[in-house]
């Protein structure tokens, strides 16, 4: 999440590069096309045959294969005066599908706008998926001119920003597992992981985390953890805003209103 008019933040590709993500996978030939799907989808623009065989790290013969059996169920489509691909209309039938099941994204939208239009931030809600990564699946942005780019679908490394620090003050997660996935972070103001830690225990004693530019300079961001009714951390509300208008009793103001929200959206069946 970036603010707008600067360096974008991570991209999808950053928290699973393809070749990376096939090496290795159990069900290769799904992985494949998972990937060539991540591959189109973060393109500006369509590709040819030759040039996603690349990032997908296949050879030409078996990428071409692949691209055959998603055009057939419309996952891509291919322009034949170009000979390049791109996304088909079949990803909107399963957006469609996820949408109609997920129940959270129609119960915290209410708490992402209240929240945003009180303090003029940008909020946004992510599903957690383990230490792997976190995706935005509700986002409310502010009337005013300082706004941060982040869209649905969006997915960042776990320990990203106020969010990670809630996943590993929460998550139960290993010590080793945290401390090896916190290398992946790209921060623009970096910690060392004894000072992150820190601030994750701090977490854990007040319930929220607070990232005070250190993901991206000048950016203050304040997440609050979502339980499902098993009683585990499954999604997190995220609120965004400019370091600098913040002082003390606003940001103290705002800590509670995504503590809150994020406390009258726990334990239900999501």
């Amino acid at each position: 999440m970036a603010k707008e008019g600067a360096a974008p933040g991570p991209t999808n590709a950053e928290v699973a590069p393809p070749a990376a993500a096939v090496k290795g996978a159990k069900a290769p030939s799904i992985t494949r096309a998972l990937a060539l799907l991540h591959i189109l989808g973060q393109s500006p623009t369509p590709l040819g045959v030759q040039a996603i065989a690349r990032q997908l790290g296949v050879v030409t013969s078996s990428c071409y294969y692949l691209l055959q059996a998603l055009l057939a169920d419309e996952m891509v489509t291919f322009d034949p005066d170009t000979k390049r691909y791109s996304l088909g209309p079949g990803v909107l039938t399963l957006a469609q599908y996820w949408y109609r099941q997920n129940r959270f994204g129609d119960l915290v939208q209410p708490h992402l706008d209240q929240i945003s239009e009180k303090f003029d931030v940008t909020v946004v809600a992510t599903e957690i998926f383990g230490l792997d990564h976190v995706t935005i699946i509700a986002i409310s942005r502010s009337a005013g001119a300082f706004q941060f780019s982040a869209h649905i679908g969006t997915r960042f490394p776990a320990l990203t920003s106020a969010t990670g620090r809630c996943i590993a003050a929460f998550g139960g997660h290993p010590e080793a597992e945290i401390r090896a996935r916190f290398k992946e972070i790209k921060p623009d103001e970096p910690l060392d992981y004894e000072t992150w830690r820190a601030q994750v225990e701090a977490a854990r004693e007040r319930g929220y985390a607070v990232d005070d530019g250190n993901y991206i300079s000048g950016m203050i961001s304040v997440a609050a953890p979502v339980w499902n009714a098993q009683g585990a951390m499954s999604h997190a509300i995220n609120a965004l805003a400019r370091a600098s208008a913040f002082e003390a009793p606003r940001l103290a103001a705002l800590e509670e209103a995504v503590l809150t929200a994020a406390r009258q959206l726990s334990h239900r069946s999501l």
